[in-house]
């Protein structure tokens, strides 16, 4: 491998953790400290940098980068894999600690996202990612948030050491299907990446009951674990990945499942499909997604929102309208007396907007017009409401599905 500068290493191995979609981009202005007019400190770009949300809504940047491209794995959807005809290059534990800390001294991050191909061994590797976050917070007592992705192949004691110094672990489960896994990743187990995740939900859980018992017990990961799957790279549809995602939801407690549709990357196995799956698909998942979370449905229910023949979600729709024009039976909801799960259920209306009608019905019987006060917009919410002075009995019997047609395409000149 060729001597490489540290700024040259930075530029192969940000774009090289693009792929990883646990990190998602505020958009916001790009500004830096040369563009002001009497200079100022830190930057919203620059190579490696990326957006993240906390739990409470603040941005929070990110150095985003790959320990090293270089993997003995030849898992056919990787950018990264063995077969690969990529530039290589790989940090020194020492490189990545000084990259942070000179980023974060900047006011550029306020954390590091790192993750790493396979070298050496799944050991070797995993020990050199904690030797970073141990670095980083016994000598250098760096404060800010570390997330790192972890192996499922390596030592569960370093995943445990991991768990010490990171606030978040992750391990992906790739493809939400054992066959899909079997013919793209054969490197891959699905039963030992089940069993990383429970442990590491056990050491959390251990963490956590000994942080009620005892002032100075250690935390493990506070931030949870997460995970991601690969939409469209196998034959798996939506039902199949919301079925996996529930499951890991309620076997693992994982914070979140991120969704990354299928990529063609250069040099492409024979195995993938020669087309990227729409864009709207992965938004659909993470609004089904959302909608298990804070909403209360079942992955059962979302299963039936698919549509029957090809089992994907509508694109021209969302979810949540799909699911109540599949079950007329359930609307329209009385805004005055319907119970809070109820109106979950009703499109148009978020958490936010629930909550507001049930604290202001206890004061008033509220009418269409105080309905569309407490919301963003009242259009998509009246065939589905009763309010003292609305009943969409005309409305809802002229509701058809789709209620839209679909968008137009254009056709490809070489398919």
């Amino acid at each position: 491998m060729a001597t490489l500068s540290t700024r040259q290493k930075l530029e192969i191995l940000a774009d090289a953790a693009k792929y990883d979609a646990s990190c998602a981009s505020s958009g916001t202005a790009k500004r830096d400290s040369a563009s002001g007019r009497k200079g100022g400190i830190g930057s919203t770009e620059g190579m490696g940098i990326c957006h993240a949300y906390a739990p409470d809504g603040r941005c929070i940047s990110l150095l985003k980068i790959l320990l090293t491209n270089s993997c003995i794995f030849d898992c056919h959807y990787c950018i990264n894999r063995r077969s690969s005809d990529v530039r290589r290059a790989r940090f020194t534990v020492r490189e990545v600690v000084d990259l942070t800390l000179s980023f974060y001294r900047r006011n550029y991050i306020e954390g590091l996202f790192l993750s790493s191909g396979i070298i050496r061994s799944s050991d070797y590797t995993m020990e050199q990612m904690v030797a970073v976050a141990r670095s980083l917070r016994e000598e250098h007592d760096f404060r800010g948030y570390i997330h790192l992705k972890t192996i499922p192949d390596a030592d569960p004691e370093l995943a445990h050491q991991a768990g010490l110094y990171a606030d978040r672990l992750s391990i992906n489960v790739e493809l939400p299907t054992e066959q899909g896994l079997r013919s793209l990743a054969p490197e891959k187990d699905k039963d030992r990446i089940e069993s990383a995740m429970a442990g590491m939900r056990d050491a959390m859980e251990d963490g956590s009951d000994a942080s009620r018992r005892y002032t100075h017990a250690p935390r493990f990961a506070p931030a949870g674990q997460s995970t991601q799957m690969i939409v469209g790279a196998d034959q798996a549809d939506d039902r199949a990945i919301i079925r996996r995602a529930s499951s890991l939801y309620s076997r693992h407690r994982l914070r979140r499942v991120y969704y990354s549709a299928f990529s063609p990357i250069p040099s492409p196995s024979s195995v993938l499909p020669l087309k990227r799956p729409p864009l709207m698909r992965e938004h659909r998942l993470y609004q089904s997604d959302w909608m298990m979370r804070f909403y209360g449905y079942s992955a059962q229910e979302l299963e039936s929102a698919t549509d029957p023949v090809t089992g994907c979600l509508p694109l021209d729709i969302d979810p949540k309208l799909a699911w109540a024009l599949r079950h007329r039976d359930s609307f329209p909801v009385d805004v005055n007396r319907a119970p809070r799960e109820a109106l979950l259920r009703v499109p148009g209306l978020g958490v936010k907007a629930v909550d507001r009608i049930v604290a202001s019905r206890r004061h008033r019987r509220l009418r269409l017009n105080d309905v569309a006060r407490l919301t963003q917009s009242i259009a998509k919410l009246r065939p589905f409401l009763v309010a003292a002075d609305w009943r969409p009995v005309h409305l809802a019997d002229r509701l058809t599905l789709p209620i839209a047609p679909p968008p137009a395409s254009q056709y490809e000149l070489f398919p």
